[in-house]
C-alpha cells in the first residue's frame, strides 16, 4: 500500500508540473500576441472547481478531475465547445482574429515548453548527479536470463558482444537497441565460442510483453541484511549477518542457480547451509507457496561490477543535456514503428495511468523522479503533436492547411472535428487503461 502511495504521489506531482508548464506555453504566446486567456486550469473543472481566483481577464484554478489541464483562449474552438462565443462577431483580442502564424505559435507553445523543460531537466540531472552506467564489457560473468530470454535463444552465462555487429557501451541500453533499431541478431560468447542469436518479429513481441529478459549474472554470495514481513527464514532462526552458502548441501557459483532451485522447492521443507560468525550451521524451514524465504541480501551489483561514472561541469552539462533530450526523443519516435507492426503486436503493450505510475520507483528518489519527469515531458510533447483534432497537432494541421490553401476550414467543420478528436482520445484512454486492468487481473502487471 505504501509503495502504491509513493508511486501515485510521484505521478501526480510529475504530471501536475508538466501540465502547468504545457498550458503556460500556450498562455505565454497568447499573451505575447495580446490574445485574451479566459481560464488557466490544472485538472478539469466540470460543474465545479476545487479552487479558483480571477486576476485581470484570466481565471486561474484547480479542477477536480485529474486528467490534465487547459487554457481557454477567447475565440478558439477547443474542448470547452463554447459555441455561443463563436457565433458572435470576431473581436480583436480573440484567437480567430489573429494572423495564422501567431495562432500557429500559440498552438505549438505547449509542445515547445515540454521539449525545453525536458532538456533543462536533463541538464540539471547531469550536472548534479552525472551519468553512471555498467559498460557491457564489465558484465564479466555474462547474463542470467528469464523464461522469455530462453525462448528467444539466450542462455545463462552468455556474454553479449554486439547487437547487429555494433558494440553497445551501456549494458542497460542493449534491450532498447534490439527493440528500437529492429536488430536481427545479437552476438554472444557462449562456452568460448561466438554465436549469433537471431531476433524475429515474434521474439520482439515477447520482449515487449516481458518485464525482464536478461540481466548481468551475479556470483552467489548471500549475506542476510534484513528480513521481509512474515519471513519464514526469520521464524526458522536466521539472523542478520548470516551468510548463506548452500541449499540442501548443494553449493552455488551464481545467484540465478540458487534462485531457480529455491523456486522449484516452493511449499517444501528445505535445509539452508549457512555460516554464522564463520561457523557452519544448517537451518530447516518450510517454504511458502511463493518459494521465497523473505530475506534481503547485501549482494549488490555495484560492489561486484565496475561501473563507469561521467561527471559534467556546469557548461558541459548543457550540450550533454541537449544530446540526451534529442536521443530520448528519437528513441520514443522509433517506438511508433513497433505500434503499427502487426507481427510484434506492440499495441497490446500500450498502458494507461497505472503503467505510467509504475515506472516510478517504490521509494522517493529525486534522481529517478526528474529522469522520469523529463521522459514523460517528451512523451506529452510528441503525443500532443499527433494530427488528431482536439490535440495541439490537430489544430496545427488545420493551421498549416490554412496557410497552404489561403483559407481556413469553417467553424462548423472545426466543431465536428473537435468532437471526433475527443471521441478518439477517450477511446485511446479507455483502451490503454483497459490494458492495465487486464494485466492486473492476469497477474502480469
Amino acid at each position: 500500500m505504501e509503495t502504491t502511495l509513493v508511486k501515485t504521489a510521484q505521478l501526480l506531482l510529475s504530471l501536475s508540473i508538466l501540465v502547468i508548464l504545457h498550458e503556460f506555453g500556450h498562455y505565454i504566446f497568447a499573451r505575447i500576441f495580446k490574445t485574451r486567456v479566459e481560464k488557466f486550469y490544472l485538472f478539469f473543472d466540470a460543474w465545479f472547481s476545487l479552487f479558483k481566483i480571477k486576476k485581470g481577464e484570466t481565471e486561474y484554478g484547480i479542477g477536480w478531475i485529474p486528467l490534465g489541464g487547459y487554457v481557454k483562449i477567447s475565440g478558439m474552438i477547443d474542448e470547452s465547445m463554447d459555441k455561443d462565443q463563436m457565433q458572435q462577431p470576431p473581436q480583436p483580442w480573440e484567437f480567430r482574429s489573429k494572423p495564422t502564424w501567431q495562432r500557429l505559435l500559440i498552438m505549438i507553445g505547449g509542445v515547445l515548453m515540454n521539449f525545453i523543460f525536458a532538456i533543462l531537466i536533463y541538464v540539471g540531472v547531469l550536472f548534479v548527479w552525472g551519468e553512471s552506467f555498467l559498460p557491457t564489457k564489465n558484465a564479466k560473468y555474462g547474463i542470467h536470463v528469464s523464461e522469455t530470454g530462453e525462448q528467444i535463444g539466450f542462455q545463462n552465462g552468455d556474454k553479449i558482444l554486439t547487437v547487429d555487429g555494433q558494440y553497445i557501451e551501456n549494458f542497460n541500453k542493449i534491450l532498447a537497441t534490439i527493440l528500437l533499431d529492429n536488430a536481427k541478431t545479437v552476438q554472444v560468447e557462449r562456452n568460448g565460442q561466438n554465436i549469433d542469436v537471431e531476433i524475429s518479429d515474434a521474439d520482439v513481441a515477447l520482449l515487449l510483453k516481458s518485464k525482464e529478459v536478461f540481466a548481468p549474472r551475479i556470483p552467489f554470495k548471500f549475506g542476510i541484511q534484513s528480513f521481509q514481513k512474515s519471513s519464514v527464514g526469520e521464524k526458522a532462526g536466521l539472523q542478520i549477518g548470516d551468510e548463506i552458502i548452500g541449499l540442501n548441501g548443494k553449493l552455488y557459483t551464481f545467484y540465478d542457480e540458487w534462485s531457480n532451485d529455491l523456486k522449484s522447492m516452493a511449499g517444501k521443507e528445505i535445509v539452508l547451509n549457512i555460516e554464522r560468525k564463520e561457523q557452519p550451521m544448517d537451518i530447516k524451514m518450510t517454504l511458502g507457496e511463493n518459494g521465497v524465504i523473505g530475506i534481503m541480501s547485501n549482494n549488490y551489483d555495484d560492489k561486484i561490477f565496475e561501473y563507469e561514472t561521467i561527471k559534467y561541469g556546469f557548461f558541459q552539462s548543457f550540450p550533454a543535456g541537449i544530446n540526451r533530450g534529442i536521443q530520448t526523443t528519437g528513441d520514443y519516435l522509433k517506438q511508433f514503428k513497433l505500434i503499427f507492426n502487426k507481427e510484434t503486436k506492440a499495441y497490446e503493450s500500450l498502458g494507461g495511468f497505472a503503467s505510467i505510475g509504475n515506472i516510478f520507483p517504490a521509494t522517493w528518489d529525486w534522481f529517478s523522479f526528474w529522469n522520469m519527469t523529463a521522459f514523460i515531458s517528451i512523451i506529452l510533447a510528441i503525443m500532443n503533436l499527433l494530427p488528431i483534432p482536439a490535440l495541439d497537432g490537430g489544430h496545427v494541421m488545420f493551421l498549416i492547411f490554412e496557410m497552404v490553401m489561403g483559407k481556413k476550414p469553417s467553424d462548423k467543420f472545426l466543431e465536428y472535428a473537435q468532437i471526433t478528436g475527443m471521441v478518439i482520445l477517450f477511446a485511446l484512454i479507455l483502451y490503454a487503461n483497459a490494458n492495465d486492468i487486464i494485466k492486473i487481473i492476469n497477474g502480469t502487471f
